[in-house]
């Protein structure tokens, strides 16, 4: 792949290609076929941020050959979503990485002294769904976010929220959490003028279907400006609200 980069530069160089022509051809170039995986190497250059490891279903020696494959090509701040306790723990020994435990997540050659931008607000409305926020809040601190966690501020005591309202309202993007019902995706909808996604949690008894009732409550808010993710998808929404936060930085 390197070689492929360098060739196309050297046309360049010479004339023999145009300026735009070696982009898309640098855009288009490739991954590496390492058996059981197709590690694409590239997609930061298409899209802005690197490939990003899914642990679920994966083994860690699967996850531990494409951890390699990426370092060995120079990449770094590797995220790894769903990353469960017994596979990191297997995992360890062979690749050195920062374990964060609540989000069952991992970040390989992590930047010393990152400079994280903007500001990413995070609420959920009670501590049972922390684990769905922190894999949100280390997803977007990983791809260079500031983000500001604000926990267990559901409408079952709305003035907990309220008590925040100078943080949530300085807020570039807002994610918001919540399982039962899911109203409080709603309540910070209708208080600030930045875009605000919603997270359902399977939090909940029963009828709430494993996250399903507030999947569909947060899908019929009446607040503009809520996007909504699915059932538990922390990860998504992070990754959005990392998006949307950089939009605010100068080009």
């Amino acid at each position: 792949m390197k070689n492929q980069t360098e060739d196309i530069l050297r046309k360049v160089q010479a004339g023999e290609m145009s300026v735009e022509d070696a982009l898309l051809l640098i855009k288009k170039q490739p991954f590496e076929d390492i058996g059981f995986a197709h590690v694409d190497y590239h997609r930061g250059v298409r899209q802005g941020t690197k490939e990003v490891i899914f642990g679920m279903g994966k083994t860690p020696e699967q996850m531990t050959g494409i951890v390699k494959n990426m370092l060995s090509n120079g990449l770094s701040d590797i995220l790894i979503t769903r990353l469960a306790p017994e596979k990191y723990e297997a995992m360890k020994d062979s690749v050195e990485m920062t374990y964060y435990p609540a989000a069952q997540a991992a970040v390989v050659a992590e930047t010393p002294d990152k400079v994280r931008v903007g500001n990413v607000v995070l609420v959920s409305a009670g501590t049972s769904d922390i684990s769905v926020c922190e894999e949100a809040a280390v997803t977007a601190e990983c791809l260079g976010s500031k983000v500001t966690r604000i926990y267990d501020v559901g409408v079952s005591g709305l003035h907990r929220l309220l008590a925040h309202l100078d943080e949530i309202m300085s807020a570039r993007v807002v994610i918001a959490v919540a399982g039962m019902e899911g109203a409080l995706a709603s309540v910070v909808g209708g208080l600030v003028d930045c875009p605000v996604i919603a997270v359902p949690t399977s939090v909940g008894y029963g009828a709430n279907f494993g996250g399903l009732s507030a999947l569909l409550a947060m899908l019929n808010s009446c607040s503009n400006g809520t996007a909504v993710v699915n059932i538990d998808n922390g990860f998504g929404a992070g990754y959005l609200a990392d998006m949307i936060n950089k939009m605010g930085e100068s080009k």
